[in-house]
């Protein structure tokens, strides 16, 4: 599978909410991405067996090797973007919504070039 922006968000939203709790569960990625859980289960199981998330005997979902970069790289441009878009006055509602479309779709080219040109400080 090649690992597309619904496969990115789920990822992003592992470890961001692995940031803030011990043990995400698949009903936790239902609530943070308002998607059903028959939704969720299919593209966990998915992604478990692409290897890019592991579940555990208490049904802990577990980001590998395989998708763990990928997770990170989502969510730094996602906090990123965020940033940017506060600092130049979008109220922050929109800016979390926004940064959530904007980071699937620039290039790597375009989101270091933006990053270059308005550091993060």
């Amino acid at each position: 599978m090649n690992i597309l922006e619904s496969g990115e968000d789920y990822l992003e939203a592992i470890l961001m909410l692995s940031e803030k709790k011990d043990g995400v569960h698949a009903i936790d990625i239902c609530e943070h991405l308002k998607i059903t859980k028959p939704s969720v289960s299919v593209m966990l199981k998915r992604l478990r067996e692409d290897g890019y998330i592991t579940i555990d005997n208490d049904n802990h979902l577990h980001l590998t090797e395989k998708g763990l970069p990928i997770a990170e790289k989502v969510y730094d441009r996602h906090k990123y973007l965020k940033s940017l878009l506060i600092k130049i006055g979008v109220n922050p509602v929109t800016a979390e919504e926004d940064a959530c479309k904007i980071e699937h779709d620039l290039s790597d080219e375009t989101y270091e070039k933006i990053k270059q040109a308005f550091p993060n400080k």
